[in-house]
């Protein structure tokens, strides 16, 4: 009867060391990096622009706006001089902010008390903030790498893609991937539209120049000390390239690897660079990738629905950040953010602790937390970002490039970390918004929790549960109005089909086994052409519970009997041309019973 059964990135692979974020902006990697304590900026923005509205309407408006910024050029040069610096103004940002650059870099602690007296000084300035740095947060069908593709398989701790794709593979939506630009590999470029290169600062950029329409990545390697004293050099990441390819990898092209949303789009926005890249940046591109303004940038011709930042920086949500995400979901954007790899509380990691994001804890391929991965209260979902502890194939393979410092031939390669994971979420995300487009941010989020199915290992502060792509787009598709509850208790007596629990909405239902004799029904009435899927979790590992489900007249037909410390699932599709009732039944094999040893959890979800 059993089977067997400035931000960095945060990433990280087999050549590289994890990497985690810049408050300049780094990628998240699951390796510990030092992070970057220091800063040359400081974001200022002031209440108003200093100038009446009679002297905007004259002819001496120029001069007037003139003498102001020479005034603010005076007080913040003043307030400069106390810390033993020259300050200069640098540009504006799509927030209406002003970014202005100290002669060189000085520790964040420093230049936050410079901030708190300039805002001190001048009562005009709404709020002056350091502009910290961040980095990259990463951990490395007929394509011919699928099956090295554990995390998007209909398994344990895959995602379950492939019954996703029944309903939406991506169609329409726009990702923007906010990150260090992308390689033109033969495996994406395809699905590649638009983007810009927003780095303002040519030794960040590594190319020349400062903001473009060239989104391409040049390579951010980086010498010995040339970040900090004491930092080792290190190899171009290539991490936006390879977040790039979880997301929307050309698909069923017989060669590499798969996108999770293959037909969506990627836009890529440049912000990581040498060292990584600055807030002032990585909030202007989140604002113009969702289709807002940014002085002296064209218009957004590829507005993205959802927004994907692989980075992150020590510390609180600094005030820039939270209202570019503002920004950005008042245009129905949605905001999925690393949770970083430190293996700390994700409350000081930004901006992953700003409100309105969707924050992504990282599993490894058992299904635990990954050693690397922040957690919390503030984390949201969890989704596969590898553990290579125990072997590179234990990471997220995607599309990257062979070059060690400028660009070399396509590859492809194993990445680790929370920067791995938030792709996964990303791409479901662009899933769910092709299937109803008129979903909100919100709801978005709210789906993505409430479809999320238990943990089959410790992932203590991981958010819901674990990311199920099928389950979440059958959520995007019968909700979106009201959010489904994200979970009910089971009432007794329910022992009969007769007497079984109506669950109305998708749901995660917690549930007992009073004794060995004691079963537990549910009652679904599922639409026309719709799916049922039910997937039972038992509360101890070494229960053994299983699942049936039933059409009305009591006909067994679906079920699911593993073996004890894995989750059951069954599923039934309503092939009628009108509505029907199904039954889903928990029956008890072996193990704990009671209040106490008798819990499990049945998601329920069509």
């Amino acid at each position: 009867m059993k089977q067997s059964n400035q931000w960095a990135p945060l990433f990280s692979h087999s050549r590289v060391a994890l990497a985690l974020g810049l408050a300049i902006g780094t990628a998240f990697a699951a390796q510990g990096v030092k992070p970057i304590i220091d800063t040359d900026r400081i974001i200022v923005k002031y209440r108003d622009s200093g100038v009446t509205a009679a002297q905007m309407a004259s002819p001496s408006a120029a001069t007037a706006m003139a003498t102001v910024q020479s005034e603010r050029q005076s007080r913040m040069q003043a307030a400069g001089s106390r810390l033993g610096a020259s300050v200069k103004f640098l540009r504006g940002t799509g927030l209406g902010a002003q970014v202005w650059k100290l002669d060189r870099r000085r520790s964040l602690n420093d230049v936050a008390a410079l901030a708190k007296q300039i805002a001190k000084d001048d009562p005009n300035v709404e709020y002056a903030e350091p502009d910290r740095i961040m980095h990259a947060m990463a951990a490395a069908p007929n394509d011919s790498r699928w099956a090295d593709m554990w995390a998007l398989q209909t398994s344990s701790v895959g995602i379950n893609l492939l019954q996703a794709w029944d309903n939406s593979t991506g169609a329409g939506v726009n990702v923007a991937v906010i990150d260090t630009g992308y390689r033109p590999h033969a495996d994406l470029a395809a699905n590649v539209v638009g983007g810009y290169d927003m780095i303002a600062d040519t030794a960040v950029a590594n190319d020349g120049n400062g903001r473009d329409s060239d989104a391409k990545d040049p390579g951010d390697y980086t010498a010995a000390n040339e970040c900090a004293q004491g930092e080792p050099s290190s190899s171009s990441s290539w991490h936006g390239t390879h977040v790039a390819g979880t997301i929307a990898a050309v698909t069923n092209n017989g060669t590499g690897v798969a996108g999770i949303a293959p037909n969506a789009k990627i836009v890529p926005m440049r912000v990581l660079g040498k060292c990584g890249g600055y807030t002032s940046d990585i909030a202007d591109a989140m604002i113009w990738a969702s289709g807002g303004t940014v002085s002296g940038l064209p218009a957004n011709p590829n507005p993205a629905r959802v927004l994907n930042l692989s980075l992150g920086g020590g510390g609180a949500c600094d005030t820039t950040s939270q209202n570019a995400i503002n920004s950005a979901r008042s245009r129905g954007a949605v905001v999925i953010v690393a949770a970083g790899n430190e293996n700390q509380n994700v409350s000081n990691s930004s901006p992953a602790n700003c409100s309105g994001v969707v924050a992504v804890a990282a599993y490894g391929k058992t299904g635990a937390r990954a050693y690397y991965s922040n957690y919390g209260t503030l984390v949201d979902i969890a989704a596969p970002g590898g553990d290579q502890s125990s072997g590179n194939a234990n990471g997220i393979l995607s599309t990257l490039n062979a070059g060690s410092t400028t660009p070399g031939s396509d590859s492809y390669a194993y990445f680790q970390g929370t920067s791995m994971a938030t792709p996964h979420v990303a791409g479901v995300a662009a899933l769910m918004i092709a299937a109803k487009p008129s979903l909100t941010p919100d709801q978005v989020e709210s789906l993505l929790k409430s479809s999320a199915r238990p943990f089959v290992a410790t992932c203590s502060g991981c958010g819901t549960g674990m990311l199920d792509a099928n389950a979440a787009v059958l959520a995007a598709i019968g909700g979106g109005t009201t959010p489904p509850p994200t979970g009910s208790t089971e009432t007794e007596s329910n022992n009969t089909r007769a007497t079984a629990n109506t669950v109305s909405a998708p749901a995660t239902i917690a549930g007992t086994l009073a004794s060995s004799t004691d079963t537990d029904y549910f009652k679904v009435t599922l639409a026309a052409g719709k799916t049922l899927t039910a997937k039972l979790t038992a509360g101890l590992s070494s229960a053994d519970y299983d699942l049936y489900l039933y059409n009305s007249a009591g006909t067994q037909v679906a079920k699911s009997e593993l073996s004890a410390g894995q989750t059951d699932t069954a599923s039934v599709k309503n092939n009628g041309t009108t509505s029907a009732v199904y039954y889903a039944r928990v029956i008890y094999y072996s193990g704990g019973t009671g209040s106490t040893n008798g819990k499990y959890s049945l998601n329920l979800a069509w």
